[in-house]
């Protein structure tokens, strides 16, 4: 990776003026009035420093009104810092607000020219690429009628196959890394995991922790305007993901896990947002497809999922800790042109908190499918090591890399485990005792 820095905040904040009453504001903008006004400040981002190398792949986290559009709009120079330095080297193309610059009463040709100007871009460019940007929107003979004509799938399509057509040195991705429907979804996130390839430098903000832990090479953690942590992905999202169950901080959470044990109880929070909203479903989640059905190109879907303990598939399902078998089987129905999908599944306690999971792409497994691009996984947990709960089940189709998801249903269904002992937590971890004497007693 190149050492060149092509980001830097040198304690950048944002500060904004917020009045009380309307006439204050105007008190502020009239000479000799301005002592009869009453305002207070408040920081969408504390000074912060901040480097970004060429080629890093940054994910940034944190709750809702935490600070991270206010810091990729400072970035962006869409929005001008109130204290500190910043500066940005090279092509910036942002996916904040995908068809901000757009005027409804111009066709989707018009709009290409339109958006590509104020992106940087000569008409010539334009012209050159415009083939391109109207069959990565695939919006047909629309391209000629004006956009407020447009379903919300083909404005979206077009804004963001423009914004991505520009060839930019940085890419600054706000909760948009997949958009449109399920085909288009996959050709937008293949498009930016091609930047990636490329070497172009991505800052991407994502409620989704799962996604910013596989695509980014380091994350970044803003809670209250402030910059948290900043390292690797893995130990950041750790961090995060505890503050989001016990609301405290690293150092917090040392400390109190040093005085006092805390019972294995996590509190479900709005933000723990890892795991996709759950859906009521019976054990057979989601019914085949007729066979004659037509399906797009780009086209995977989760299509069912069975659920066995001990053979059994009625409900209510119960389980025994240590001695049950627990059988998953999900099926899939995929486009044969590509690449195979994958499949995961989750384990999770009654208040949605992952206890653990398993996927083909983790585990080397490959998957067959038929000419149809239909095919079908099974795993299977002998000996139930989860301890007495109720526990859910929950079922997903990726794409080849694990990254980008198809479709999911989670909870599939849930089931009871029971156990003879008194045993405390949400598993049981294979162990061995060693008693004797201590020496020299």
């Amino acid at each position: 990776m190149c050492s060149e820095v092509v980001i830097a905040l040198q304690g950048v904040a944002k500060r904004y003026r917020l009045f009380n009453r309307p006439q204050d504001r105007l008190f502020t903008l009239l000479p000799g009035l301005s002592r009869f006004a009453h305002e207070r400040s408040f920081h969408g981002l504390h000074p912060l420093a901040l480097e970004v190398r060429q080629g890093e792949v940054v994910g940034i986290v944190g709750r809702n009104g935490a600070g991270k559009s206010t810091l990729l709009q400072l970035i962006c120079q869409t929005l001008p810092p109130s204290e500190g330095r910043l500066r940005v080297s090279g092509r910036v193309s942002a996916l904040l607000e995908l068809g901000a610059g757009f005027n409804p009463e111009f066709s989707g040709r018009e709009n290409v020219f339109l958006s590509g100007a104020i992106l940087g871009m000569t008409r010539r460019q334009l012209e050159a690429r415009l083939p391109e940007i109207l069959a990565f929107a695939d919006i047909g003979a629309f391209v000629d009628q004006p956009v407020k004509t447009y379903s919300s799938g083909m404005f979206v399509r077009l804004a963001f196959a423009v914004a991505t057509a520009v060839d930019p040195d940085i890419l600054v991705v706000d909760e948009a890394l997949s958009v449109g429907d399920g085909a288009f979804a996959r050709k937008s996130f293949e498009r930016i995991m091609g930047m990636k390839t490329a070497g172009k430098t991505i800052l991407f903000c994502s409620h989704s922790l799962y996604q910013v832990e596989a695509i980014c090479s380091r994350a970044l953690w803003l809670e209250g305007g402030r910059l948290i942590e900043d390292g690797a992905p893995d130990e950041v999202i750790a961090h995060y993901q505890r503050f989001l169950d016990t609301g405290l901080m690293p150092g917090e959470l040392s400390r109190a896990d040093e005085a006092v044990p805390r019972p294995p109880t996590p509190t479900p929070t709005a933000e723990s947002t890892e795991q996709p909203i759950a859906v009521e479903a019976t054990p057979q989640a989601a019914a085949p497809a007729p066979a004659e059905a037509h399906h797009p190109s780009g086209f995977a879907r989760l299509s069912r999922c069975e659920v066995r303990i001990d053979g059994q598939a009625d409900e209510p399902l119960q389980a025994h800790s240590g001695e049950s078998t627990l059988e998953i089987l999900v099926s899939f129905e995929s486009d044969p042109a590509l690449p195979c999908p994958t499949v995961a599944v989750t384990l999770s306690t009654a208040d949605g908190h992952i206890v653990t999971s398993a996927a083909t792409w983790e585990d080397g497994v490959a998957i067959a499918r038929d000419a149809r691009g239909r095919g079908r996984a099974r795993i299977c947990f002998p000996a139930l090591p989860l301890l007495k709960g109720r526990y859910g089940v929950g079922a997903y189709v990726f794409c080849e890399q694990g990254v980008h998801s198809y479709g999911w249903v989670d909870p599939v269904v849930t089931f009871s485990v029971s156990q003879r002992g008194i045993e405390k937590g949400y598993c049981r971890l294979p162990h061995q005792w060693q008693c004797q004497p201590e020496p020299g007693l």
